[in-house]
């Protein structure tokens, strides 16, 4: 256990090639041809950094180093879940993410008040796509208030623009 918790906290801060967060098929230099107002645009808009499929690769590694990364889980989770039509898939789709991240005794719970938790789980007796919808925006409100900030001032964000900004100085050379 010493081990694994030794070898995520030395990544905690540091990210010397994002390609090293992506799946093996997106390995390539194409984080490079992230733009500097893309990267500069993250700090800006919590929505912008969602977004974008490697601001999102990037926050959420970052979650993953403060053990937090239940909380982008859940909210992804929730996103599919408003996607799905059919009443059963609802229904077991609500069921999973209950169990995986709202229950009191969830593997991943995500961090909610008492009444939002027993709310929620009063909907998904007879789930809609909005049952979630409440719970959903309380994580990311607390991501937004709470992880984002510290993720802009993290040396994985500061790492990830000071390598666009360079790589738009190369360019302009």
């Amino acid at each position: 256990m010493k081990t694994r918790l030794g070898c995520l906290s030395n990544k905690s801060d540091s990210c010397s090639d994002f390609s090293e967060f992506l799946p093996p098929q997106e390995r390539s230099t194409r984080y490079l041809k992230l733009s500097n107002d893309v990267v500069t645009r993250w700090a800006e808009s919590f929505d912008a950094l969602l977004s974008n499929k490697y601001g999102m690769t990037a926050f959420r590694t970052f979650l993953k180093t403060e053990f937090s990364d239940e909380n982008i889980e859940f909210w992804l989770a929730c996103e599919d879940y408003k996607k799905i039509k059919s009443p059963a898939k609802m229904m077991s789709k609500a069921n999973k993410i209950y169990k995986e991240f709202i229950d009191v005794h969830a593997p991943r719970e995500v961090n909610i008040d008492h009444r939002t938790r027993e709310e929620t789980k009063q909907k998904l007796l007879e789930p809609t796509s909005n049952s979630l919808n409440e719970v959903q925006a309380k994580v990311y409100s607390l991501m937004e208030k709470d992880s984002f900030p510290r993720f802009i001032r993290s040396k994985i964000y500061q790492d990830l623009l000071n390598r666009s900004q360079m790589h738009c100085q190369r360019k302009s050379v």
